[in-house]
Formats: C-alpha cells, sequence, structure tokens
C-alpha cells in the first residue's frame, strides 16, 4: 500500500505544480516578451480615440501594455480597470467609467478585478502551501488529507477568482463591441486560468482518494471470520460434539 500512497502521492504534486506553473504564467505576463508571457493577456481592445489610452490596450494581471506586452505601465497591485486611460475620458464606453480608480473607472468594473486580483494570490499562496504539504502525501493517509485540505482551500479562493476575472473581461469586452470596438479576450490567459482551475481540482481529488486507500481493507488474522480464528473455532466445536458423544455413550454403556 505505501508503492499506491507514493503514487498517488506523486501524481497529485505533478498536477499541482502544472497549477502553480500556469497561474505564474498569468500573474508574470508583461514582466518580459519572451513566450508565452508576452502571449498572456486577459483581454485586448481597440482604445484609439480615448483619452489618454493606447491605439489598442491589452490587460495582464500587473500591467496595461500594448500588443506583444510591451509598451506597460508601471506594474501596479490590483489596478483598477480603467487605468487604461486618463480621468474621465472622452470616447471610452460608458459601461466602463466613473468614479473609481481616479475617476477611470465604474464600481462594477472596479470592485470585480481588484477582488479577483485579491484571490488570485490568496490561491497562489494556499497553492504553494499545498505543495510542500503533498510530499506528505507519499508517506500515508494523514499526510494526503492534509494536502488534501490545503488543496480544497486553494481551490475555493481560485473558484472565486477566476469567476470574477471571467466575469470582468467577458463583460468589458461586449462592451467595447457594443460600442463598435475590435475586442478579443486572450486565449492564453483564460487557458492558463482555467487550466490551473482544472489542476487544482484533480490535485484535490487524488490526494482525498489518497487518504481513502487501504482504509477499507479487512486485517487477516485471529478476529478476521474467514481467518485462524474461524478455522480454531471449528475445531473446537467438533471436539465438544465428539466429547459429548463420547459421554453419552459412556453413560448408555454404564446402563447396559
Amino acid at each position: 500500500m505505501a508503492l499506491s500512497h507514493a503514487g498517488l502521492g506523486l501524481t497529485s504534486l505533478l498536477f499541482l505544480a502544472t497549477s502553480i506553473l500556469f497561474l505564474l504564467f498569468v500573474i508574470l505576463a508583461g514582466v518580459t516578451d519572451v513566450t508565452p508571457f508576452n502571449k498572456t493577456y486577459f483581454l485586448s481592445a481597440a482604445t484609439n480615440g480615448i483619452t489618454g489610452a493606447r491605439d489598442r490596450t491589452q490587460w495582464t494581471y500587473f500591467y496595461m501594455c500594448s500588443p506583444g506586452n510591451v509598451n506597460c505601465g508601471g506594474a501596479w497591485p490590483a489596478p483598477p480597470f480603467g487605468w487604461a486611460w486618463d480621468a474621465n475620458p472622452t470616447g471610452a464606453p460608458a459601461s466602463l467609467v466613473g468614479s473609481h480608480g481616479a475617476n477611470t473607472t465604474s464600481s462594477a468594473f472596479y470592485y470585480m478585478w481588484r477582488f479577483g486580483w485579491v484571490f488570485y494570490m490568496m490561491t497562489l499562496f494556499f497553492s504553494v502551501l499545498a505543495f510542500f504539504t503533498g510530499f506528505l502525501a507519499c508517506c500515508g493517509r494523514l499526510g494526503s488529507a492534509l494536502a488534501g485540505l490545503s488543496t480544497m482551500i486553494a481551490l475555493f479562493f481560485y473558484t472565486i477568482a477566476v469567476s470574477l476575472m471571467t466575469a470582468t473581461f467577458a463583460k468589458a469586452q461586449k462592451a467595447f463591441s457594443n460600442d463598435g470596438r475590435d475586442a478579443h479576450l486572450g486565449r492564453y490567459g483564460f487557458g492558463f486560468s482555467w487550466g490551473a482551475w482544472a489542476g487544482l481540482f484533480l490535485s484535490m481529488l487524488l490526494f482525498f482518494i489518497g487518504s481513502r486507500a487501504g482504509k477499507d481493507k479487512a486485517p487477516s488474522g485471529p478476529s478476521n471470520g474467514g481467518g485462524w480464528g474461524s478455522r480454531f473455532g471449528r475445531k473446537r466445536s467438533v471436539r465438544s460434539r465428539r466429547s459429548y458423544d463420547l459421554n453419552s455413550r459412556r453413560v448408555k454403556d454404564d446402563y447396559s
């Protein structure tokens, strides 16, 4: 059974490591122009004619960039969606602009992306914690249960994160399109994000399977109904019947 725990633990760690790698591809997009970072973004939209905006803007985790994730602005934690343009801009879709983020972003898009951003960071923290805890899963059921619990927490936060991200940029893409501007979602950004979710889910599932491995196996031994105890019990029962039969014959012989 040790091999079973080791196999399940290593497979779970592989899925978890893949999930963390995909998360890093998303979070570090815009840091460098090396593939896949230069192709990873959530939304690309034509922003020409909007006050202070580029001709085309790509929204990444930390940055707003030009196509190819170049000419990016400064890295900023939880950047408001409307930082792609100036305050109180003209030419931007009305549903995206509001009083938040220094008069650049509507309240809905400000809070959806800000909370989504934060939950991404919480997911990364608990995913790394689960990865190191996952090495205990190779040793037995308790380690698998602890790793499964950590992964479940990471999956909970990440389900919220990726759902908010999807809602934010899908609605923004629709707003740009309704305004007559070309806009499309990033294949790599969405692919890595949802791929990371799948990796977390499979990892959690395997960790919990490992926590159950061997639990229902019946032990063999004197207490097992089909083991030594039953065989010895039958022998004792046979001896008792023979003793009774012999005693009966003795009684009959005495009276004959």
